[in-house]
């Protein structure tokens, strides 16, 4: 595959270059991937440099070649989308080369659309919320759920806040894990009205955590992990461990394109059993009512 424009500048004020960005996906496919495998993908593009606006792309382009892969999904309106499938390195490299710089996926795989293999909690920080209100809000999370008996990992998002997933064994639809969710965070907003919130409308969370359980609906989607973010220095969407998090330092941008391999080299990955710790659901309605 023929590169272009490799030296376009993506991130002035950091000097990163679009042929930055195309070696930093060619390195970490073999850690993305098995992340990225077999779901739908929505791509965030730049043509010029992230202080322009970029745009969103969920159908694959009718120049795409041959060899990426594809899937024809139907929308509830009717109407079908081409989505990208990034399940080889030579893929990540191709879109990145067109400008992809940031990778949304679905909460599914092609095999089976309709039933999550994962509940997610998105927390955002409202106004002026700190990191440090992240964190309480993530542990309290991480209690709740450790209590139910669902074992839970933690991604710094590279923006602001962090996401948690729950594996799951794709026995609920979406309907029941977005209840079971918003069950889970509705408890800890009654425990917690002044820190975090459920709220929908952005004017009306001030300055506290929203617990954003809509990530688990037909077609949403969320950042890819180890997904570069449009913002400056580069961040990166990474996975870590729960014992990081207790680490005061560690903040939701920590890593970059220019540390994440560093990071990589010294640990062991904090994701390595998230297929072997899959769940049903079905007791947790039960055990949240006794709450």
């Amino acid at each position: 595959m023929e590169l272009t424009h490799e030296d376009k500048m993506l991130f002035p004020a950091d000097d990163i270059t679009k042929g930055d960005i195309i070696d930093y996906y060619h390195t970490i496919a073999d850690y993305m991937i098995p992340c990225v495998r077999n779901r739908p993908v929505a791509m965030q593009r730049f043509t010029h440099d992230i202080e322009h606006e970029g745009f969103y792309q969920k159908e694959a382009g009718s120049y795409f070649p041959d060899w990426i892969e594809q899937v024809k999904i139907k929308n509830q309106d009717g109407s079908t989308v081409h989505y990208v499938l990034c399940n080889n390195k030579a893929s990540l490299v191709y879109l990145a080369n067109q400008g992809v710089l940031v990778y949304h996926v679905w909460p599914t795989t092609i095999d089976d659309l309709k039933h999550p293999d994962h509940m997610i909690f998105d927390l955002d920080p409202s106004g002026h919320a700190s990191f440090t209100l992240v964190r309480f809000a993530a542990l309290q999370i991480k209690e709740l759920l450790d209590d139910l008996g669902l074992t839970n990992f933690i991604m710094t998002t590279g923006s602001r806040g962090v996401h948690i997933l729950v594996p799951l064994k794709r026995t609920q639809t979406f309907d029941q894990v977005r209840a079971c969710a918003h069950a889970i965070a509705q408890q800890l907003v009654a425990l917690y009205p002044e820190k975090l919130t459920l709220q929908m409308s952005k004017a009306k969370r001030g300055n506290r955590i929203f617990l954003d359980v809509i990530r688990n609906t037909y077609g949403h989607l969320s950042v890819a992990p180890y997904s570069v973010r449009a913002l400056p220095g580069a961040p990166i969407a990474t996975p870590i461990s729960w014992d990081e998090l207790l680490n005061k330092r560690v903040k939701p941008q920590q890593y970059t394109i220019k540390n994440i391999f560093r990071r990589l080299a010294r640990i062991d990955d904090p994701w390595a059993d998230f297929n072997k710790k899959k769940h049903d659901l079905s007791h947790v309605v039960k055990k949240l009512e006794k709450l």
